[in-house]
């Protein structure tokens, strides 16, 4: 089952595109986002909502991030500087204030904003002369947040380590490292704190390795997860429910226990055409995905998709 199905509804005399199944059922907003003409998207690999259900796109072309209302009609847009390397987006609420937590993978940075761009915090290459050089280079690819404060940055394009930080900056370890044994990663893609048990447990989005992994907070490997995904890219909670973009061509819904609730959009050919993930336009259909690189959900249990493909490509399912 792909968790995809298409239905005719007698309003308006149209027809409607669903996707999923079950308790989980959203209809495709095809065309929600309303891009301004003055602006060409390029990689769209993050998005995440404010408390106020404004949606941020964080993409590779200029301005950088987008800010739609839950129309889709376009807001503002800031953050020039990160063309060509905008890649983790993480919204992170502290002391009723909100930030975004960016990864740039061309400048090979991580920083803090706040929602309307200001700096706050940056981080560089780790000063750790064993581990990085000429050759081995830093390239952040997520970054999150505990609730104390601590800061993880995924270094998954570079040397597959993960570093932590303290909330102002100041360093404190790096885990991981290169393999596929307990602990060791390969394209560490993506990185979020579970709170869905208690106790805050690190995961890993071990792409490279097809899995995830989870830690506990000082980088003690406790587990992996390997069932019913192929490429998880990153992740985000809704409730008990997490959702996370898988690049091989669909979203997936995990129960609190982890066990599959559904996958949406699923193409199982999409990953398998030559050139993709940019494929021609022709190809893609509303209600199915091709390379799902980010994923959010608002407050109305919405979802929305940004995926990795040139030219952009956002989507938001609204839930019946």
């Amino acid at each position: 089952m792909t968790g995809v199905h298409q239905c005719k509804f007698g309003k308006k005399g149209g027809n409607e595109m669903f996707v999923g199944n079950g308790s989980h059922v959203y209809e495709v907003a095809e065309g929600w986002a309303k891009v301004p003409p003055h602006v060409t998207l390029g990689y769209t690999h993050g998005i995440v909502v404010d408390a106020r259900d404004q949606v941020y796109v964080f993409h590779t072309g200029k301005p950088s991030v987008l800010i739609f209302d839950p129309d889709g009609n376009f807001l503002r847009g800031w953050g020039d500087e990160f063309e060509g390397g905008a890649h983790g987006f993480y919204l992170h609420r502290e002391n009723g204030e909100e930030f975004l937590y960016v990864t740039d993978t061309q400048r090979r940075l991580m920083v803090k904003l706040t929602t309307d761009g200001r700096p706050v915090l940056t981080i560089r290459t780790p000063d750790l002369p064993n581990v990085y050089d000429a050759d081995r280079k830093f390239v952040p690819t997520d970054v999150c947040v505990a609730p104390n404060g601590d800061i993880y940055v995924t270094d998954g394009y570079g040397q597959n380590w993960i570093h932590q930080y303290a909330a102002d900056g100041s360093y404190m370890r790096f885990f991981g490292g290169t393999g596929s044994e307990p602990g060791k990663l390969k394209c560490p893609h993506g990185i979020s704190i579970d709170l869905r048990r208690g106790e805050p447990e690190l995961y890993v989005a071990d792409r490279g390795n097809f899995r995830m992994q989870v830690f506990t907070l000082n980088g003690e490997h406790k587990r992996f997860i390997v069932d019913d995904m192929d490429m998880p890219c990153s992740f985000y909670y809704d409730g008990d429910e997490m959702f996370f973009p898988d690049l091989h061509s669909r979203v997936t819904i995990f129960d609190k226990n982890n066990r599959l609730i559904v996958h949406l959009g699923e193409d199982q050919q999409a990953y398998k055409q030559q050139g993709w993930p940019n494929l021609p336009h022709d190809y893609f259909r509303p209600n199915k995905f091709s390379s799902p690189h980010g994923v959010c959900v608002d407050s109305r249990h919405n979802v929305y998709i940004a995926e990795w493909t040139q030219f952009g490509r956002l989507t938001k399912l609204i839930r019946t």
